[in-house]
């Protein structure tokens, strides 16, 4: 009787017995273990070996299960990156590249989708049961939860924001300093009075954001400021541009978003709705450096988050920690770049 291979031996849906690697090495003449590195990425096959292999396992409609053979590494390469909806546009740049560092290592990425940042124990029992291998989160986790994970033995990395009294793995652009250099370059401009447009309070990124302007006004002795919190959208950047106007009465010099998307709602809602015009009757800046930034229309000052750089650091920290489980947490910090945008009046770069 011909060996069949305890992984490969299940039915499909119709009650067909599906075909084993064992049947492809038969069918193609060659050994079972030939097989097994024809589809194992990295394993040494020539091409001829290959080419054959492949007619075969197409013919028989053969592919080895993933799933089975998780059971018997005891690993699903799979990782569970996590994300909110709300944070902002750039993030379908991240999440391909994350997607393309990962699948580089042979690893699939299981996306969960939250509502809000505090969302997470919505789905911290989902990436449990699917048993990831790492979790690569760009919305807070609780001290709780934490514990949760790693008494599954489940490497973190949290992307964009980190725990600053507990021991993480993090990567994360300094917030704090983008937003020091735009106040900088908009009180050195003349800028006295302003408008801070908040994220959501639940957001560990917009809160950073607006510590880093509020400390950098307060050591320029800038009192005069008006917050208004949004939710990283157009439409609340919009709303939030008239909520300023209602509370101060009349236009700030300047207005701080904290995404570049609220700062494009901003800059709309000053042009339709009161009539000003960026930068000549009042300067606004974002943060992020997202496409429709650039736009001619809109071209906001902002600082641009070193994406790639961030995303790749991300991706091989979680690797490494899946590989080997006994690393120390590590943190990296990354600056990003100040672009000169037409949507606000700064100091000149020479002076």
């Amino acid at each position: 009787m011909r060996k069949t291979a305890q992984s490969d031996n299940t039915s499909d849906r119709t009650g067909r017995r599906r075909a084993t690697s064992y049947d492809v090495a038969e069918l193609a003449g060659v050994s079972q273990s030939a097989v097994s590195r024809v589809f194992q990425d990295g394993a040494s096959a020539s091409k001829a070996m290959r080419d054959r292999v492949m007619v075969a396992a197409n013919k028989l409609g053969y592919r080895p299960n993933a799933i089975a053979r998780g059971l018997i590494t005891q690993r699903s390469n799979m990782v569970a990156v996590v994300i909110s909806k709300l944070t902002n546009l750039y993030y379908p740049e991240v999440l391909v590249q994350l997607t393309q560092h990962f699948s580089e290592q042979g690893v699939r990425v299981l996306l969960f989708a939250l509502e809000n940042e505090g969302d997470t124990r919505k789905v911290l029992e989902q990436m449990l049961q699917f048993r990831v291998d790492g979790i690569l989160t760009a919305a807070m986790f609780t001290p709780e939860q934490l514990e949760t994970i790693e008494n599954a033995g489940i490497p973190v990395v949290f992307y964009n924001r980190t725990l600053k009294d507990q021991l993480v793995s993090s990567v994360r652009c300094d917030q704090e300093e983008g937003e020091r250099w735009l106040v900088d370059e908009l009180v050195a401009a003349g800028h006295r009075t302003f408008g801070i447009v908040e994220g959501p309070p639940d957001s560990v990124v917009g809160l950073e954001r607006k510590t880093g302007a509020l400390n950098e006004l307060s050591a320029q002795g800038i009192t005069d400021i008006t917050s208004v919190s949004g939710d990283f959208g157009y439409e609340t950047g919009r709303a939030c541009f008239a909520q300023l106007m209602k509370k101060r009465g009349s236009p700030p010099d300047a207005v701080i978003a904290a995404n570049d998307v609220m700062a494009i709602g901003c800059v709309d809602e000053a042009r339709e709705g009161f009539g000003l015009r960026a930068p000549e009757d009042i300067s606004i800046v974002g943060f992020d450096g997202v496409g429709p930034a650039r736009y001619a229309a809109y071209d906001i000052t902002t600082v641009r988050q070193p994406v790639h750089r961030m995303t790749q650091s991300a991706a091989s920290m979680l690797i490494e920690r899946i590989e080997d489980p006994e690393l120390s947490p590590e943190k990296r910090s990354f600056s990003g770049k100040l672009i000169r945008g037409g949507s606000a009046r700064l100091k000149a770069e020479d002076a």
